[in-house]
């Protein structure tokens, strides 16, 4: 089959949630081709429109009434109004001030369109109408892959596309060479730590503590990033409890070693006289307990909200009020009295809760929502025109007639990965960059918080000390919690 190196037509497409910097990559993306005579477009929504058969609808409708497919000269991007096209034309023009700021300007969507080959055959379709030649995705694994089935299925079809897709979330974990990170994370974890700081100083002013969840479904980047950055007194992760070796996902956990692990550091802290503090918990720590999650979101009547799942089989965690929910179960093991309901759900659970006896205020924060849409520090300005300039320059490569890639921007150079060597055919996602917990990274992390250690079991006048503040005896305070530490 014979193609045609020259690149006329550009689409430009956003899937996932938001991070800071998208706009960068729009920009930076639609100015370089603007710059090697490409037309550029944008699609509105990720590909929600394209799949459903919307966008086509209106393309032909459009075709019809204002001239041939030569003439896209009319989609042009309107703020004021909808556009029944949701595809519209980027010029420099309309990209040259949007980098420093948060949000899409094409917005975005989790659409997955190769979960259904009708929806695929839209998106093909259109792309064959609008003769584009090439297409940029900026999106996290999932919209790499369907990024990858666009490329895999445009072959099929007897056509070809050139594809490049440039990574992006601020869970920092996709599995980039070294540590080079996912454009948007040092951004998140900017504001993360700022809002930590600012709650660190609330808890020891009011002495109350507070309970952040940070965003982070499948790795604990982002919260070990902004605990460490705010000094949060405690910092937990899903990586600390190890890996399944089947699944190579963290392991399962039991809500009540969770909740010992925040007691034992709160009762650390109230005996030698500081009763307040930031607890930082990544959100997949859900994940980790989602067996007692259901049971827990079954039996509460929508209390916490409702186990659901997105088009790529996620549970949606932002339908669940984590923090609420953590911080509930923990005010029931440090003093609120047991009700018969959650005696009963505890029963479920397989064990039962004695409150230690500590009274405090505890308020839980859920951290990410307000951190996805920031506008960008200078970090992920520069690295976003990096990846959006290298995008474009990788789609004039001969490899990208090869091969469809992920864009990656290591040691001051472009590097392409093709989407074979970086999704996995069984799961359809690139392999989870989980925290290495055997790295020093992580050990400065554990030696700057605040729980339980061995030490404190070694020690007898400390094991005393804790033991007595919740009116224990050492070796009922050691058969409560030793088992988290090993004594």
């Amino acid at each position: 089959m014979s193609i045609d190196p020259t690149i006329k037509r550009l689409a430009l497409v956003v899937g996932g949630g938001p991070a800071p910097g998208i706009n960068g990559v729009i920009s930076a993306v639609t100015i370089e081709a603007c710059n090697r005579g490409i037309e550029v477009f944008g699609i509105e929504d990720g590909y929600k429109w394209l799949a459903n058969g919307e966008a086509l609808k209106a393309i032909n409708e459009g075709i019809a009434k204002r001239g041939g497919e030569e003439n896209f000269k009319w989609l042009v991007r309107h703020d004021d109004d909808l556009n029944p096209t949701h595809i519209v034309r980027l010029t420099k023009e309309d990209v040259k001030q949007v980098y420093y700021r948060g949000g899409s300007l094409l917005r975005t969507s989790r659409t997955n369109p190769s979960k259904n080959r009708e929806h695929m055959d839209n998106v093909i379709e259109l792309c064959k109408r609008m003769c584009f030649d090439a297409i940029v995705s900026i999106g996290g694994d999932d919209t790499a892959y369907t990024a990858s089935q666009v490329y895999k299925a445009y072959k099929e079809s007897g056509g070809y596309i050139r594809v490049a897709h440039v990574p992006k979330t601020i869970d920092n974990d996709l599995p980039l060479p070294g540590s080079t990170p996912t454009f948007g994370f040092e951004t998140a974890r900017h504001y993360g730590a700022a809002v930590a700081r600012n709650l660190a100083e609330d808890a020891r002013t009011t002495s109350r503590w507070y309970l952040v969840v940070s965003m982070g479904r499948a790795a604990g980047h982002l919260a070990l990033g902004v605990g460490k950055a705010a000094a949060a007194t405690l910092t937990i992760i899903p990586e600390e409890f190890g890996l399944d070796l089947e699944t190579k996902k963290p392991k399962a956990i039991k809500i009540k070693q969770l909740t010992d692990i925040l007691v034992g550091a709160m009762i650390k802290r109230h005996a030698h006289n500081r009763p307040y503090g930031v607890i930082v918990l990544a959100e997949g720590l859900i994940e980790s307990i989602k067996d007692e999650l259901k049971i827990i979101l079954d039996n509460t009547g929508g209390k916490y909200g409702n186990y659901e799942t997105d088009d790529f089989g996620h549970l949606r965690l932002g339908e669940i009020g984590v923090g609420n929910l953590l911080r509930d179960l923990l005010n029931e093991r440090l003093v609120k009295p047991k009700s018969a309901k959650a005696a009963r759900l505890h029963e479920m659970l397989g064990y039962a809760i004695e409150p230690v006896g500590i009274s405090t205020t505890l308020v839980s924060k859920d951290l990410g929502y307000e951190l996805r849409c920031a506008d960008p520090i200078p970090f992920d300005i520069e690295y976003t025109r990096d990846l959006g300039y290298s995008a474009v320059k990788f789609l004039h490569t001969p490899q990208a007639m090869e091969f469809g890639a992920i864009i990656g921007f290591i040691d001051g150079g472009m590097k392409p990965m093709k989407f074979e060597d970086m999704l996995d055919p069984r799961t359809k996602r690139m392999q989870t960059r989980l925290v290495n917990i055997k790295g020093e990274g992580f050990q400065v992390a554990m030696e700057y918080m605040i729980r339980l250690e061995k030490s404190d079991f070694d020690d007898a006048k400390e094991l005393r000390k804790l033991a007595e503040y919740i009116k224990k005896t050492p070796e009922q305070f050691r058969g409560e919690f030793g088992y988290l530490v090993g004594a």
